[in-house]
């Protein structure tokens, strides 16, 4: 089998830039969709072509599956990359590309179903023996049968949106009283975000670390891990820090967190990239949280530690090639950091849209930098307020930190506000630069500031 001659990148910003270098590394020529708002963005200019889809509102554009076929036909695209986000795990997306001879370059769409149902997938693993949170092993619709279910678990427990994901339609509920309000307050948000009220729940487990694994796999049922990512650092169910290596990571534990990945991927007869994400205790046992069936955001730091590249293996999965590498032949060097800056203020995490008046990226040596940006672009108010990633790469975890704080300290952005003086803060904590980080690391912080 041979690559594609043209694909098709569905999104915007830096994830496009990402595919479409991996492309032209390939060889592979490529074509682009943008909104009008746009249309002077980098991923227009150095894509081999570009196709305007609509109007701003994401809807109209990003999310609008018929234009995006069409302009897959009109460019001759043979596949479509559909980033992450917007209709990277939509499948009805993938059947469309389907049904028009279009290769969708992910998993396949009962692979992207059955991940989008949180609960049916934790039923899944349970049955094939993943370790999961004990919690309801079907989807919750009514008051009643929560509490009964709280009730046998013990609190506090967390319910969370069958056909969620980042942190929409989830609340924990800390004791019985709280448990009507935030029922329906987390079924209401699913309703608005997901169209579907469904939720399961969960024990919920304090001081917890979210450790996540990259899988490969092909079409022949081949399948391999990259090693775990921890992304504790978060704020409202999103990641803002991740890391390669996790912390405190073994031989012994990356073979226990990576066999546990592998089982749950094989489960589901997954395909393509995709990533197993758990919740790791205080006595270090993981649990199954659930299965990302895209590329995720902070790819970047197992690729650091690995030197793959996972886009390239992505494009080469979904034309139908075998494996190239072995699970032994996978090596690990070093650590990687990765932070997200926003447009955001540091401090109230407002929005900061507006025009970038100067912006020069950092560099240097075990420094990347994976941005859009540009100095005279305008931030839009209309989608995420990501506008670049720093990533690091260090011989040890130490090393990685003042590297980070290096780099971070000599990017210049102008007109905006961003998250950088955020991150700054963090990197000087003690915990964080001892390892002492879990879920609620950020919330600690923000008690004790406050003298809670």
């Amino acid at each position: 089998m041979k690559l594609f001659k043209k694909i098709l990148i569905a999104n915007r910003g830096e994830i496009a830039i990402r595919v479409i270098r991996a492309c032209h590394e390939l060889g592979i020529e490529t074509a682009v969709v943008y909104s009008d708002i746009d249309r002077d963005t980098l991923p227009v200019r150095i894509a081999n072509e570009a196709v305007c889809i609509g109007p701003a509102p994401s809807a109209q554009s990003y999310l609008n599956i018929p234009a995006i076929i069409s302009a897959a036909e009109i460019t001759d695209a043979e596949a479509i990359h559909p980033g992450y986000g917007f209709l990277a795990e939509n499948p009805q997306f993938v059947e469309a590309c389907t049904a028009s001879n279009i290769t969708f370059i992910g998993p396949s769409a009962e692979n992207i179903r059955l991940g989008g149902d949180k609960a049916k997938a934790r039923k899944a693993m349970k049955k094939r023996g993943v370790p999961v949170v004990p919690g309801s092993d079907t989807a919750i619709t009514d008051e009643s049968e929560a509490l009964n279910i709280a009730k046998q678990i013990g609190f506090p427990v967390i319910v969370k949106a069958s056909a969620g994901g980042g942190g929409k339609g989830m609340r924990i509920v800390p004791e019985e009283q709280y448990l009507g309000k935030m029922f329906h307050m987390a079924q209401k948000e699913a309703f608005a975000a997901f169209g579907n009220g469904e939720l399961y729940m969960e024990k919920y487990i304090t001081d917890m670390r979210h450790i996540e694994v990259q899988i490969l796999a092909d079409n022949n049922g081949n399948m391999i891990h990259l090693g775990e990512r921890d992304c504790s650092i978060q704020r409202r169910h999103q990641k803002l820090i991740e890391e390669a290596p996790f912390v405190l990571s073994t031989a012994k534990f990356r073979k226990k967190v990576g066999d546990a990945a592998i089982k749950a991927a094989k489960a589901v007869r997954y395909k393509n990239a995709g990533t197993v994400e758990f919740i790791l205790d205080s006595n270090n046992d993981i649990y199954f949280m659930e299965i990302n069936t895209r590329i995720q955001v902070e790819h970047p730091v197992t690729e650091m530690i690995t030197d793959i590249d996972i886009i390239k293996e992505q494009i080469r999965l979904a034309a139908g090639l075998p494996l190239n590498i072995k699970q032994a032949e996978v090596k690990y060097s070093g650590h990687s950091i990765e932070c997200r800056v926003n447009a955001e203020d540091p401090v109230s995490f407002v929005p900061s849209p507006g025009t970038v008046s100067l912006f020069i990226p950092p560099g240097g040596h075990g420094v990347r930098t994976d941005t859009a940006a540009f100095s005279g672009w305008k931030v839009p108010a209309h989608y995420d307020s990501l506008i670049a990633k720093v990533i690091v790469h260090g011989r040890d975890r130490q090393e990685a930190i003042m590297r980070m704080k290096r780099a971070l300290s000599e990017f210049i952005i102008e007109g905006i506000k961003t998250t950088i003086p955020f991150y700054l803060d963090i990197l000087d904590d003690p915990d964080f630069i001892s390892g002492n980080i879990n879920t609620r690391f950020l919330d600690t912080k923000k008690s004790a500031s406050a003298g809670v």
